[in-house]
């Protein structure tokens, strides 16, 4: 059986780590939870610690302050692979995400090396965010399409699957990036790589409690990596071919 660690970040996630958890894990015998809380002033890190007692399949890494999304994921999936993951699962921590869905990431990680929850192969299948910010988020991956040739249709997508020997192969030294440019630079990467990559509808639920983490820097880190992917993919072709 393949081993899998859902690797969440969080950051005064309190009110929902403790459902969270128990929901994802009920979904298959294989997955593991790997928490990564960024010392969140709410206790976030300690609940977690208290849950993980006498469960091996819970697991904790603190970090000293509010590090950033990107950076998060790269430490967590770090320190999953150090404790054996042969699968890697990006999942928010507020129910946007719904565990349900994780079943089948499982069986489709089987045929792909990515498989990517989609919010936006079957139309637009979001809830609850005002209309603003979906326009925002849909045609932000319209735009990253655009610049980058990539065919993802949810190209800023949080909720996905890798199998361990794609992260090996993208080099997680090599991405510097955070928030929704973390996501995009990664597909971009695995896309790069030639990955077998699909995507899985999902209803994305705004969350349930807290607030959210977006904000307007976030968006222009967006905004600007998909030029500094498509620059940089087009000056290394040149260099490669001695122009």
């Amino acid at each position: 059986m393949q081993k899998a660690f859902v690797v969440i970040p969080t950051y005064n996630e309190h009110d929902n780590i403790c459902n969270l958890i128990e929901q994802i894990l009920k979904q298959d015998s294989s997955l593991n939870v790997l928490v990564v809380d960024d010392n969140s002033p709410d206790g976030t890190g300690e609940l977690a610690e208290k849950l993980a007692i006498g469960n091996d399949r819970i697991n904790i890494l603190h970090r000293p302050t509010k590090m950033g999304l990107g950076s998060a994921y790269r430490d967590g999936f770090r320190r999953a692979m150090e404790l054996g993951a042969d699968l890697l699962i990006e999942m928010d921590a507020d129910f946007s995400h719904d565990p349900e869905i994780l079943p089948l990431f499982l069986l489709q990680i089987q045929r792909y090396d990515l498989v990517i929850g989609s919010r936006y192969i079957n139309g637009i299948s979001v809830v609850n965010w005002p209309l603003r910010r979906l326009m925002l988020s849909y045609f932000a991956n319209c735009y990253t399409r655009l610049v980058t040739g990539l065919t993802i249709m949810d190209c800023t997508s949080g909720f996905k699957c890798f199998r361990r020997s794609l992260i090996e192969k993208v080099d997680l030294d090599r991405i510097r990036s955070d928030g929704y440019s973390f996501q995009i630079e990664m597909h971009y990467r695995a896309a790069e790589l030639g990955a077998k990559i699909c995507e899985v509808p999902i209803i994305f639920i705004d969350r349930r409690s807290g607030q959210s983490k977006m904000s307007k820097k976030i968006v222009r880190e967006a905004v600007l990596m998909v030029w500094k992917l498509k620059l940089g993919s087009l000056f290394g072709k040149r260099i490669n071919r001695g122009l």
